[in-house]
């Protein structure tokens, strides 16, 4: 056990202490503001606060992690060994900065709070980030800090055996529409024949019949595959299907229809199935609700993760509504146009309502890449390159990689060419849990 010396025990202290040590590094963590106790403990130790005692493992507190509610934080990006750090310490300070002070900033998602420019859909941008202005978006710096922290206890506590962490990923599969053609009910299809005649689009127009009357797959319907795939892993994808009402921004298949109901009982069978949140339950907890015991009806089993439309958090609205109706898991945290680390981790953190002061039980799984970000890349070696990049650098910190996929982006459209590649490539990134 590590005990920290500290003059104050705040929860901003014990979240972010909690998260370094315990999460990231395995090593559980005890707080004192007793220096007597603190000289007695013969173990794993150190100092969080303005003046060293002695000669222990100390570091200079910003602070931050004293503090109540937003106020402006003053931030000054500095090159540090092959990384990025901010709020500098002195001299006697054993790093050159707070690494706690910096890991909260970043965990709590402080910026995101502070007056900002949203996008056309009401989300924070990756260039409106710390990170992405100054350059460490793609490197999980958290927990870079945290494996810097234990380099610097283990030169000090040579008998201590920290504990052995290992890479694992964590496969995403985001459902916002189950089919392109089948399943949309008359007048929908009409509709959309119709408007492919008006617009002359006559090869979609061919295709969707082809579909309707059997003689080809629907575009979307690439599940038989995803099952296949599962089914040589040990560990479970988690697959979010969207079951909220048809809407300007969500038109996804009617769950009253019972192909719909029973894909998705199909797959439940195979992998974890969470909850898409639609658009409009992202701001009204009574729609929430109302999807969350539509999907339990479905699966016969407890909701434990969600994921929201559109990859959109109103901060701290959205997970304090998923807090409250005791979901778990969120996977919504990232960027849609940009890889790398949003929360600067690649270990799944618990939210910390800033405005509430307090740790709440929702786990946050930020993912560091989705699909639609690699698009950007005109080849699949580009594609691949950036992927194994990103992979890389969750590896080395022993993290968790957890990246998001559509069904459709398993499709043959030529937009997508090469994705099965690529999520396999994810896939065989780690030999856990591989069947024979």
């Amino acid at each position: 056990m590590l005990l920290v010396y500290t003059h104050k025990i705040t929860p901003r202290l014990r979240y972010t202490f909690k998260h370094l040590c315990t999460r990231v590094l395995g090593v559980p963590v005890a707080f004192t503001t007793t220096i007597e106790e603190f000289i007695a403990h013969d173990s794993l130790k150190m100092s969080y606060t303005r003046q060293p005692l002695s000669n222990e493992v100390f570091i200079r507190n910003h602070e931050l992690l004293f503090e109540q509610g937003l106020s402006d934080v003053d931030i000054n990006v500095q090159d540090w060994k092959a990384t990025k750090c901010f709020f500098a310490t002195g001299e006697k300070s054993a790093l050159p900065f707070d690494i706690f002070a910096a890991s909260f900033y970043l965990l709590s998602r402080y910026e995101e709070y502070l007056p900002h420019v949203k996008d056309d859909y009401g989300r924070f941008t990756a260039s409106e980030s710390l990170a992405y202005k100054a350059h460490f978006l793609k490197q999980p710096v958290v927990d870079i800090w945290a494996y810097e922290l234990k380099a610097l206890l283990e030169q000090k506590f040579e008998n201590f055996t920290f504990p052995k962490q290992s890479y694992k990923i964590q496969p995403v599969i985001d459902v916002p529409m189950a089919y392109y053609f089948k399943q949309k009910g008359l007048m929908r299809t009409v509709g959309g024949a119709l408007n492919d005649l008006f617009r002359l689009k006559l090869r979609r127009f061919y295709q969707r019949f082809m579909v309707l009357f059997g003689v080809k797959r629907d575009p979307y319907d690439t599940f038989k595959w995803i099952i296949n795939k599962q089914k040589q892993f040990k560990f479970k994808f988690i697959v979010f299907f969207l079951i909220g009402d048809y809407s300007t921004y969500d038109k996804n298949i009617n769950v009253n229809k019972k192909k719909f109901v029973s894909l998705i009982k199909s797959i439940s069978d195979y992998c974890k199935v969470g909850l898409k949140a639609s658009y409009l339950a992202l701001d009204d907890l009574s729609i929430l609700k109302k999807e969350k015991k539509k999907m339990e009806f479905i699966t016969n089993y407890e909701l434990e993760a969600s994921r929201n439309s559109f990859s959109k958090i109103n901060l701290p609205v959205s997970y304090r509504n998923l807090t409250e109706l005791e979901i778990k898991q969120d996977f919504t945290m990232g960027y849609l146009n940009h890889t790398g680390f949003r929360a600067g981790t690649c270990t799944p953190f618990l939210f910390y309502d800033l405005d509430f002061e307090i740790q709440t039980p929702l786990l946050i799984n930020s993912f560091h890449c989705i699909d639609h970000a690699l698009l950007k890349h005109q080849s699949l070696l580009d594609k691949e390159q950036e992927l194994q990049r990103l992979i890389n650098s969750v590896k080395q910190v022993n993290g968790t990689f957890t990246i998001v996929f559509h069904n459709y982006s398993f499709g043959n459209d030529n937009r997508w060419k090469g994705f099965r590649q690529l999520f396999t490539q994810v896939l065989d990134s780690t030999d856990e849990g591989k069947r024979n």
